[in-house]
């Protein structure tokens, strides 16, 4: 996958926060979490309201990663 959202759940876990409490208080769905766990692309619509919600920007919750076989 050319996206990891690993630094997502270590800010959960800093924050004592679960993925249900990320839900509720960034307003996005199941199936967007459902993309977030298995390192799907999301809407940057989506990505807005996680930033909000977590007062952090895009890049303290995902990273980019090359795909060598592509």
């Amino acid at each position: 996958m050319p996206v990891s959202y690993d630094k997502l759940w270590k800010k959960l876990i800093d924050k004592k926060m679960t993925r249900t409490d990320l839900k509720d208080a960034s307003g996005i769905s199941f199936n967007i979490l459902a993309k977030l766990g298995k390192n799907e692309f999301i809407s940057m619509e989506s990505l807005y309201k996680i930033c909000v919600a977590l007062n952090c920007s895009v890049d303290e919750i995902l990273d980019f990663t090359i795909d060598d076989n592509k």
